[in-house]
């Protein structure tokens, strides 16, 4: 039996479970693609392992929708005339969801906790200097202030501090660790408690009674966060057409859905749709290290080879614009220059083939399974363009988990890769650039680059950025370690019940959200 009608047929009878199972009227079920990684803040993620998380823990300051970065655990911040010490004041009253009240000494204990190798936390590398910025000491004032120092200024520290795939370097409890050292469940200060995890089937979070929330409205993970319900289910069904199904019967309230399931969930009754542009990127990643693509000639012919209004076209019904810029096209960086793009020309990529020495040999392209994105997709869309030139290719689908085990690992030899949101765009480029030999992720090992990057990341004045950003864009499109195809649109779904629920930025958060009496 294939494997995705394995994964439709566990589906189908969890959601029947679920349909006969007495379910209180006030949980909210939300669905996710795939299941969670773990629960370690920032070590062993993905989009989905830190959409739950990121209910459970919280940092010192946290990103706002508009792109910048406020306070969250953190009253206040100040930052020393020289630039290299933060300042940051505790908000009052605030507790663990074990009760334990939150102290200057907590911080420092996690991010200690965070800087030995041992955590594998993955922002390790942003830093302890080997990107250039380094923490030289954290040291608690007083109870309720920590001081962070830093070794050069550098414009981007809160908003790396901020960072959802760093778990926004949450402030955790010592209890979420066993007697050994090991992680055990993350006890921190969100406004949901871990409650349960059936691996493979769902997550289940519960109130924090205790939870203290920001004034003001929604505000991407800054802002109000109220838990307006007494439990959160996040159901793992990674088949699109049970999602739907389970949308229609009411026994999921909100989900991610497919383009191409959107005018039909639109003309149910009960269900309200919302779509946005968002700044997660899709991309095919060169394994620069590989033979067939350490010189830059056969990149650019793959690149030459494809025709990206077609390839939207095809692998999306929401009106997806190419875009090969890294810099998210609603972002106030994405000048004239960021539309420069890789043209369109099979003739030139024919060219470059014969320039590059190919004799033909198969390339490898690996992609996952998820349903829910469109990776395998855009994979197929791409082996026919390429063979159209001359390329032969095979396609090589593997799990989620093995997908991003490899490309953690460089273990590859072409990937298509989506990369979550960065909303600044050095932290974009940081996505990718760097050096491989310690950072085997990264495709882009250009000294002169990382060196362009780090100024970016340095300076606050947004002209010198932007030249800056330009430049970068420039060089990507002629060196090719990796081609930025186009941002996501996402869809979500949910059902009359819910009140309140506005996605942002790929993540369902279930805060702020309530359901109809």
């Amino acid at each position: 039996m294939r494997r995705t009608s394995r994964a439709r047929i566990v589906t189908a009878v969890l959601l029947a479970a679920l349909a006969s199972a007495p379910v209180a009227a006030q949980t909210l079920t939300i669905a996710l693609k795939a299941d969670i990684r773990g629960t370690n803040p920032g070590v062993n993620r993905d989009d989905d392992t830190d959409a739950v998380t990121l209910h459970m823990v919280e940092g010192l300051v946290a990103y706002r929708e508009g792109g910048t970065v406020g306070p969250m655990l953190a009253e206040k911040v100040e930052t020393s005339p020289d630039g290299l010490s933060y300042t940051f004041e505790l908000r009052k009253g605030l507790t663990f969801h074990n009760g334990a009240p939150l102290t200057a000494a907590d911080v420092v204990w996690s991010w200690q906790r965070y800087m030995d190798p041992k955590t594998e936390w993955r922002c390790l590398a942003d830093f302890d200097g080997r990107n250039g910025l380094k923490v030289e000491a954290v040291e608690a004032v007083s109870p309720t202030t920590v001081r962070m120092r830093i070794n050069e200024p550098n414009a981007l520290f809160l908003f790396s501090l901020a960072r959802t795939d760093c778990g926004s370097a949450a402030v955790i409890h010592k209890d979420s660790l066993n007697p050994d050292g090991s992680w055990k469940a993350p006890v921190g200060t969100g406004p949901f408690k871990f409650g349960e995890w059936r691996r493979g089937q769902q997550i289940s979070l519960t109130r924090f009674e205790g939870y203290q929330s920001l004034a003001g409205g929604l505000d991407g993970f800054a802002g109000s966060k109220r838990p307006l319900v007494p439990e959160v289910r996040f159901l793992v069904v990674p088949d699109a057409a049970s999602v739907k199904a389970g949308l229609i019967a009411g026994q999921i309230d909100i989900a991610e859905v497919l383009g191409s399931d959107v005018a039909e969930l639109k003309k149910a009754p009960g269900i309200t749709v919302q779509t946005a542009t968002t700044a997660a990127r899709h991309a095919l990643l060169f394994q620069t290290n590989d033979p067939v693509f350490r010189t830059p000639a056969m990149r650019r012919a793959l690149a030459a080879a494809i025709d990206f209004r077609q390839l939207v076209a095809i692998v999306s019904d929401l009106g997806v614009q190419p875009n090969n810029s890294t810099i998210h096209a609603k972002s106030a960086y994405h000048s004239d220059v960021q539309n420069l793009s890789h043209g369109y020309d099979p003739a030139r990529a024919k060219k470059l083939l014969i320039e590059a020495g190919y004799k033909g040999e198969r390339l490898k392209i690996t992609t996952n399974n998820r349903k829910s994105a469109p990776s395998f997709n855009i994979a197929v869309v791409l082996q026919s363009m390429f063979q159209a030139v001359g390329i032969n290719s095979d396609i090589d689908v593997v799990e989620w988990a093995t997908h991003m085990d490899r490309f953690l690992k460089g273990n590859y030899q072409l990937m298509v890769h989506s990369y979550s949101a960065r909303l600044d765009p050095a932290l974009s480029f940081e996505h990718f650039t760097g050096p491989k030999a310690n950072q085997p992720r990264k495709v882009w090992d250009d000294p002169a680059v990382i060196a362009l990057l780090d100024k970016a990341s340095k300076i606050e004045s947004p002209a010198e950025r932007q030249e800056i950003f330009d430049e970068l864009h420039k060089r990507m499109i002629d060196d090719v370690p990796l081609v930025m195809l186009f941002n996501s649109i996402e869809a979500w779904a949910s059902t009359a019940r819910v009140s309140g629920f506005v996605p942002w930025e790929s993540r369902a958060r279930a805060w702020e959200v309530a359901i109809k009496s």
